[in-house]
Order: C-alpha cells, then sequence, then structure tokens
C-alpha cells in the first residue's frame, strides 16, 4: 500500500512556529510534506528582474528549507502555476488532507477555490485557518449583521471582542517529528525563477520592544529610527500576529491600533473587492483627474520641489520602504496637489514597497484620496510645508535623502500650495454635485 501523506501549503505563513494551519496539519493522522509555489502568474507580473520582495521570500524559505532538514523533512518547491503545481503534487503523493492558512484578496480566494475543486475530484480534503490575521471575514459585524466601514467602530468592537485565547501563540515543537522524513531535493535558483540577485538585507524579524514602547511618542518623526518595520514580516508571515498583539497588548496600543488598521483594510477587501477598481465611495468616481504624465514622473523620482515629500519618495526609490507619515503626506500630495488619480498611485506603491499588501495599500490610498470608507470629509488636504515643520524641522531626514537640498540644484516647487488647496477642493466639489 502506497504511503498516505497530508500536505501544508506554505504561502502567507512562512514559519514553522506559530503556524496554525501547520499545527492542524502536524496533528492529521498522516506524515506532513510542506510545499511551497512560486505563482509563474503572479511573478510574470512584476516589473523589475531585480525585485527584493521575491529574493525575501527566496531567501526565507532557503532558511525554512534549512530548519526542515535538521527535522529530516524537506520543503518541496515548484516554480509552476498552482493548478499545475498541484497537479504535479497529486501524481507523486498519495495525498489524502492539504492544509493551509486562509488568503484574504480576490485573487487568492479564486485560486484556492479552484484548487479545492480539483482536490475534491481526488477526494482529497481542502483545510484552510485562519492565521494573518486575529479577526477576518465575519468575525466583527454590527448588531444588523453588516460589515464595520469606518475605523474607530470597529476598533472598538475589534478590542470587545478580544480573549487572551484570540492572542494565544500555537507551540508547534512537540508535533515537528511528524514533518515527512524526506531526502533533501533541489531549490531552484533566483534565476532559474527570472529574478536576480538585489543587495541582501536582514531577514531577521526581532520585535524590538523598546521602539515599540516609545511608538506613541516618536512613529510621525521619519528621521528617527522609530517604527518597527515589521511590515513586511507580517507581510509574508515570518511573524506572527498573535505574537504582535501580545506585545502591542502589553506595552503600546498605539502601536496595537496599526495592527487593527491592518485587519480593518483586510476585512473592507474581503467584504467589498470592488475597492480593487474603483473608489469604496461610487460618487466619487466622477473627479476629473488632471493625470499630467509629466507631472506624475516629477512626483516618482522625488523631484517636486517640497522637500518632505521628495525625501519620501527618493526613499522609496532607493529602499522599498517608506515612512508611514511620509506616506500619507506623499499620496495626498499626488491626489490632492497634482489631481492625479490615486490609483496611478497605488499601482506604483505596489511595484516599489517591499511591504505591499494589496488591502493596506487600496485602503490607505483611498482614505488619503477621500474615496475611501472613512468618516473624514473630502477636503482634508497635507500641507507639506507644515508638516515638515512640524515632523522634520531640523532637515535630518531631508538631508539624508536630497544630497542637493539647499543648492541651486534641487528644484523649484512644482505648484503653489494655495492653488493647489483650492483647486482640489473645486474639483472634488463639482464631481460630487454632479
Amino acid at each position: 500500500m502506497k504511503q498516505k501523506y497530508t500536505i501544508f501549503w506554505f504561502r502567507r505563513d512562512l514559519r514553522i512556529e506559530d503556524n496554525i494551519g501547520l499545527h492542524y496539519a502536524l496533528k492529521s493522522e498522516f506524515p506532513v510534506v510542506p510545499v511551497f509555489i512560486f505563482d509563474k502568474h503572479i511573478l510574470e507580473k512584476l516589473h523589475s528582474k531585480k525585485d527584493l520582495r521575491v529574493q525575501f521570500i527566496h531567501d526565507t524559505l532557503l532558511v525554512l528549507k534549512k530548519d526542515l532538514n535538521m527535522l529530516g523533512s524537506d520543503l518541496i518547491v515548484f516554480h509552476d502555476s498552482p493548478i499545475d503545481a498541484w497537479k504535479k503534487i497529486l501524481e507523486k503523493y498519495n495525498v489524502t488532507n492539504v492544509f493551509t492558512n486562509e488568503d484574504y484578496e480576490p485573487d487568492a480566494i479564486k485560486r484556492d477555490n479552484e484548487i479545492e475543486q480539483l482536490l475534491g475530484k481526488m477526494d482529497v480534503v481542502f483545510h484552510s485557518f485562519k492565521d494573518q490575521c486575529i479577526f477576518a471575514k465575519d468575525e466583527i459585524l454590527k448588531k444588523n449583521g453588516t460589515p464595520y466601514t469606518v475605523y474607530t467602530p470597529y476598533k472598538n468592537k475589534w478590542y470587545e471582542l478580544l480573549t487572551p485565547k484570540a492572542i494565544a501563540s500555537i507551540i508547534n515543537r512537540p508535533l515537528f517529528k511528524n514533518f515527512a522524513q524526506l531526502s533533501s531535493t533541489s531549490f531552484p535558483s533566483l534565476n532559474s525563477i527570472g529574478f536576480e540577485k538585489c543587495e541582501p538585507f536582514d531577514l531577521v524579524k526581532s520585535i524590538k520592544t523598546k521602539i515599540i514602547k516609545e511608538y506613541d511618542l516618536k512613529r510621525d518623526l521619519p528621521a528617527l529610527n522609530a517604527t518597527s518595520h515589521l511590515s513586511l514580516h507580517l507581510r509574508f508571515g515570518t511573524v506572527s500576529v498573535r505574537k504582535c498583539a501580545q506585545v502591542g497588548l502589553e506595552i503600546n496600543k498605539t502601536w496595537l491600533n496599526e495592527l487593527i488598521w491592518r485587519e480593518f483594510f483586510m476585512q473592507i477587501l474581503f467584504h467589498y473587492p470592488n475597492v480593487v477598481k474603483g473608489p469604496f465611495k461610487e460618487k466619487y468616481s466622477n473627479i476629473q483627474w488632471i493625470n499630467d504624465k509629466s507631472q506624475f514622473k516629477k512626483w516618482r523620482e522625488g523631484k517636486t520641489g517640497y522637500p518632505l515629500v521628495d525625501a519620501g519618495m527618493r526613499e522609496l526609490n532607493q529602499t522599498g520602504f517608506m515612512h508611514n507619515r511620509v506616506r500619507m503626506l506623499t499620496a495626498s500630495f499626488l491626489v490632492k496637489h497634482l489631481l492625479i488619480d490615486w490609483r496611478w498611485g497605488e499601482k506604483y506603491f505596489a511595484e516599489k514597497l517591499l511591504d505591499f499588501d494589496l488591502s493596506a495599500n487600496n485602503g490607505n490610498w483611498q482614505w488619503v484620496a477621500g474615496t475611501g470608507c472613512d468618516a473624514a470629509p473630502y477636503f482634508r488636504i497635507f500641507n507639506p510645508e507644515i508638516q515638515l515643520k512640524k515632523f522634520d524641522k531640523n532637515f535630518d531626514y531631508v538631508k539624508k535623502w536630497i544630497p542637493e537640498f539647499g543648492t541651486s540644484k534641487y528644484p523649484e516647487k512644482m505648484i503653489d500650495h494655495q492653488y493647489a488647496y483650492q483647486r482640489a477642493l473645486l474639483a472634488y466639489k463639482e464631481a460630487l454635485n454632479g
């Protein structure tokens, strides 16, 4: 009789500790074969052959593979479409169950439905679990059964429902003996999946409690190293959200509230997938964007003449990261000052951000544009000069990213703030009044 196996499919959960789907896979009846699929369809859409996100996944998987090798097992890696990869898995192994963790993006839901149907034809049971957030799907609803579309009431309900069990870590280690004993297999190089090695970067995913402790005091100052830099690790699941929530609850609720924003936008995307293509508030569909390509280019390159905007864009272009406060300002400048469609900026951030997450990126761009699910009115327009005085008055952040700042080589302001402010108000009013 051919050996029966359980498959665990890694996706946005690249760790073996405190992994809920993996925990239940290891508790199943049969040895667990760990699998990861580099999805050809996703990789082919990426613009650069030097993509730090792909390198991060690749480097992380190498570490995961070594960890599994130490346990006498291995990570089986495919570079294929998910459906074709699964056909190969089903040919190679006598599979009884497949375990994985849920993903709430529309394309991921569609993919999982297709795979579940394929597995069902072979009498293989597909099990999926909540792992990348504390509350998901329909767990936080209003009394009338509808989703929250404003953050503060959602946050209040989130805290109301929070229990020690909801954020308790899962202890997987005693079950590691249930990984299938596998000899080490070949691992695809970056080149073989169509990418080139970038600059190496730190894979360490430590939760820096000192930074989190002072987060509410320093989080708005971009010159300081005062944010946790865990967004990339949360995006790919190299750190457990439960562990993060435990730390936040214990030492800084302001930081924990940022995790709640993440979950708020996740459930918005889940319940309202139409936000991927258009505004959450339909009435904002009629804004007459100017969409000047030459101005968009200046914004992308950090040459607007507004120092805090430019420093942020240059940080993004060089590192794949941008400070949260500056993200809001750069986005507001593009949409409100230049009247360029928020979807242009959203797409550019999606290409550049290491921690790109569809729900957060879309939610934050729509929040800034005033088109999203937020109680604030459209006339919230950030003043780049006031923001500079408040958050980088000594120009420490600006000088770090703009070496020519203060010289004749630094460009003049591309647009007057007061003029842009009035023009934006008029454009929004006209759109809303039809």
